[in-house]
């Protein structure tokens, strides 16, 4: 899968050493990289298990054109896809099998 980033910022975070441990501590950086590692090996999203520890799902709302991922409860990994079209199925859902490029958005609680 390939990964980007809303922001520089937000990439810095994600890939200095020690950044994600300096912004979210030790137990959420050990969660968040083996998230990110998964998000990294699969081929497409479709490969990503809807059920714990990752349990990614799409979001509602204002958001409904994202993802997330669980990190450390309540925290949550946020993405969006990155394909100009979305790859969409006939019912207009996103086909997951098709989307091989997110967006890295945020890393927070939402509820």
């Amino acid at each position: 899968m390939d990964i980007g980033f809303k922001s520089r910022r937000l990439q810095q975070i994600f890939i200095k050493p020690n950044g994600l441990v300096k912004s979210f501590g030790a137990r959420m950086a050990k969660v968040i990289s083996a998230r990110m590692s998964l998000l990294e090996d699969v081929q497409n999203l479709s490969l990503v298990s809807y059920n714990p520890p990752e349990r990614m799902h799409q979001l509602v709302g204002d958001r409904s054109e994202q993802f997330a991922i669980n990190l450390v409860h309540p925290f949550r990994l946020i993405f969006e896809v990155n394909h100009d079209p979305v790859p969409r199925k006939n019912d207009g859902g996103i086909d997951l099998a098709n989307v091989t490029r997110i967006t890295i958005i945020e890393v927070t609680d939402y509820h």
